[in-house]
């Protein structure tokens, strides 16, 4: 009896230690600061270059392919107004990351997605004019995915993102707004 409790526990301490090893570098976490240029005007609005933030958590289940979910900040002034508007929310979608020819180092990285974010209008003082709720849009991403060592990587990309919402600017006068912008950013991702 002792024996057969002994093999047991060895059987399942072997299982898991093979499922950690083949699951190392599975999982990623990502932090990625960005600026950001609009596309066109708010409305009748001139939005200025916007700056923002995202951390994400990735999943790799192919060998190149990766599942991901996060959340962001991004904010833009008006500038024929003393106000500005935030789009916050959540993004998940998919990446691919493939060497460059033989390279071990440097990969192309690119992300479709789906974002589900809303904006809020503020005044100068930071008091909330109206918010939008939340609504879903997209995003197009390319870029590169540099290892730095020790499952670190450096990531630079260009993305598209592209969001449609409907605000109350003056009084009972709700106008549907699109926001889409060019983000550049610098990730900085640790793979575990």
């Amino acid at each position: 009896m002792k024996n057969s409790k002994l093999n047991l526990y060895c059987a399942v301490f072997f299982l898991l230690i093979t499922s950690i090893t083949f699951a190392q570098n599975k999982w990623s976490a990502e932090f990625r600061p960005n600026i950001n240029f609009p596309t066109e005007d708010l409305g009748n609005s001139n939005i200025k270059t916007g700056f923002g933030f995202e951390a994400t958590i990735g999943y790799r289940f192919l060998e190149h392919l990766h599942a991901y979910a996060g959340w962001g900040y991004n904010t833009f002034a008006i500038e024929d107004a003393e106000a500005d508007f935030d789009e916050t929310g959540y993004t998940f979608g998919l990446q691919f990351i493939h060497p460059l020819g033989n390279s071990e180092d440097l990969s192309y990285l690119l992300r479709a997605g789906a974002i589900y974010n809303h904006l809020e209008l503020e005044d100068g003082n930071g008091d909330l004019i109206d918010d939008s709720n939340h609504g879903f849009g997209w995003q197009l991403e390319a870029g590169l995915d540099y290892k730095l060592g020790n499952n670190w990587s450096l990531r630079p990309s260009i993305r598209y993102r592209s969001l449609s919402r409907d605000l109350e600017f003056i009084q009972n006068q709700t106008t549907e707004v699109d926001l889409n912008y060019l983000s550049f950013g610098l990730g900085i991702s640790k793979s575990f």
